[in-house]
């Protein structure tokens, strides 16, 4: 037998609380969720199309197997993020800056990543 939990929202301010629930396939058209907070939400699987992100935050996230395509990232701020295995590809990187970061293995165009930083340095001596 399913475990039926209750959704309430309160009619005044038109806030919506949902805890131990499962919403699984549904569907949401036409929503704003501006300042809506999300904690130990299991979006697996999830489609999200025209979506407005800006200024939100993700924290303690797991984002493997996340394919991002033709998405916007203009100022973007990534701290403390492990990218091991990734893939980048048809990527604009124009003004990226890429600091104190662990780059062993990285290629770019397949050339070793440690090795042009190798030959960079050698002639600024």
């Amino acid at each position: 037998m399913e475990t039926r939990h209750t959704i309430a929202m309160n009619q005044v301010d038109q806030r919506l609380e949902v805890t131990q629930s499962s919403l699984a396939a549904s569907r949401f058209s036409d929503v704003n969720l501006a300042e809506a907070a999300f904690d130990d939400v299991n979006l697996g699987g999830s489609t999200f199309s025209n979506v407005n992100l800006a200024g939100a935050t993700i924290r303690n996230a797991s984002l493997a197997g996340l394919r991002i395509e033709d998405v916007r990232l203009t100022g973007l701020r990534v701290e403390d993020l492990n990218l091991g295995g990734a893939r980048i590809a048809n990527v604009d990187l124009r003004d990226v800056a890429i600091v104190n970061c662990q780059v062993a293995g990285m290629t770019i165009e397949g050339v070793p990543v440690a090795e042009m930083m190798a030959a960079y340095r050698a002639l600024k001596v």
